[in-house]
């Protein structure tokens, strides 16, 4: 006669969509920066049909103001600022969003394995401490330089850095699971350890994971604008905010907008993936939950 396996609380209150709206609802913040991050990602989707193409220069028309014909200006080569902003945010977000989903992906299954298996635990986790013993951009600029500059030298560099913080992440999640009395109950039963991950740990990592996501999405842009701007990621005449900033330092003083431009777009994308990754965590966390709430009644009181 095998045990019956008690699901953990946060997955027999309410399913996860109806658990989503509700998070959305109640946090304005999440909301406002989650439809203006929407917005950004659309443009640069969609806006690039409708400019003239990144690679059309005219060295009679070079940094020009912005204006009705050059809403952004243009550049040393007479090349229209807005089309290249729009494109080269396909490729920063782009490459951005590839390295934080293999960092992720990566860095959970390592997570899950090293927190779930301790065997595997202790070396495991002491390669990924000497992972994070390196500075992040010192590291990737040294992979970088071994590799040869490229886009995919620029992934493999950036998953190999951000996946040691996730893993270290979610195997701090698994350790506390895994104490929890249904996780013991199901081992009892006679479910094997597998299914025990798959089934019972897996799900109740999710929302932690998805928090960590957002947070190395910001992460991953910061470096990525780094190495373009120091010649190591993606190459010109391809644009990318960071070599767009590279490329405008040399004129900043007659022409200020090419680098301001693509240096305030960098910024308000980070800001806004760190404000949802902080309106996240409060959701996901009942510790930083409660943190909230004491810190509003204070306010209020």
């Amino acid at each position: 006669m095998s045990l019956a396996v008690a699901p953990p609380a946060s997955t027999v209150d309410t399913p996860p969509p109806r658990r989503a709206a509700r998070v959305f609802r109640r946090n304005r913040t999440l909301v406002v920066c989650s439809v203006l991050l929407g917005l950004i990602v659309l443009t640069v989707v969609v806006l690039p049909f409708f400019l003239p193409s990144v690679s059309a220069t005219d060295p009679v028309h070079r940094l020009l103001p912005p204006s009705g014909a050059h809403p952004l200006g243009t550049d040393s080569f007479g090349r229209d600022v807005l089309a290249r902003l729009v494109s080269g945010g396909r490729a920063s977000l782009g490459l951005s969003a590839l390295i934080t989903l293999c960092a992720a992906f990566s860095g959970m299954v390592i997570g899950l394995v090293s927190g779930f298996y301790r065997a595997a635990d202790a070396v495991l986790m002491r390669l990924m401490d000497a992972w994070m013993s390196f500075p992040a951009i010192i590291l990737a600029m040294a992979l970088a330089i071994a590799l040869g500059a490229s886009i995919w030298t620029e992934l493999i560099a950036l998953t190999v850095i951000f996946t040691p913080f996730t893993a270290r992440v979610i195997r701090s999640r698994v350790l506390g699971i895994a104490g929890r009395q249904y996780i013991g109950a199901a081992r009892v039963s006679g479910m094997s350890r597998g299914k025990i991950l798959l089934v019972h740990v897996f799900p109740n990592v999710l929302p932690l994971a998805l928090v960590q996501v957002v947070i190395l999405a910001a992460a991953a842009m910061l470096v990525d604008g780094a190495m373009s701007f120091l010649g190591l990621g993606i190459a010109p005449p391809t644009p990318t905010w960071g070599n767009m900033i590279a490329e405008g330092r040399s004129y900043l003083v007659v022409a200020p907008w090419l680098v301001v431009v693509p240096g305030v777009t960098i910024m308000v994308c980070v800001l806004l993936l760190n404000l949802i990754g902080s309106a996240l965590r409060i959701a996901v966390d009942s510790r930083a939950r409660t943190l909230g709430e004491l810190q509003r009644l204070r306010r209020s009181s």
